[in-house]
């Protein structure tokens, strides 16, 4: 397990752009951490890592948004919050999503546990202090 201290967003980004430089298709970034702990910002750097210029929101209503790439997978930035379970998720073509050839990125991933594939990179964020986290990275030996 990989342990990072951010003490920005800023930085928080950053770590994406890096995490960004590990990903291809099919693969899945899940992440765990409070309301406010970054997994947003997170999320925008490895869209920047990515290539990705589009503003980057949140997907908390619409549960997931997709970001197009010319002749790469496309990104999936995918919001559980609101959902009651897995069923939900499945019941909303979220399966098919993680299990394509996409890079997905799973906010608040928690609520889907049984459904994740064993080689997803589960990110946790735990806010320390005003700004700094605690960002840990299981699923890569470096960044």
């Amino acid at each position: 397990m990989l342990e990072i201290i951010s003490s920005t967003p800023e930085e928080t980004k950053e770590i994406g752009i890096k995490i960004a430089s590990h990903l291809g298709s099919g693969s899945v970034v899940a992440l765990e951490g409070t309301l406010g702990s970054g997994k947003t910002y997170l999320t925008k750097g490895i869209a920047l890592g990515l290539g990705i210029e589009e503003t980057l929101t949140s997907p908390t209503y619409t549960i997931v948004n997709e970001y197009e790439r010319e002749d790469l997978p496309a990104l999936y930035h995918i919001d559980v919050y609101r959902l009651k379970d897995e069923r939900d998720f499945s019941d909303i073509g979220g399966s098919e999503i993680i299990n394509g050839k996409g890079i997905s990125v799973i906010e608040w991933s928690d609520r889907i546990l049984k459904l994740l594939p064993a080689q997803a990179i589960f990110v946790s964020l735990v806010i320390t202090g005003n700004e700094s986290r605690l960002i840990k990275i299981n699923g890569l030996n470096k960044l």
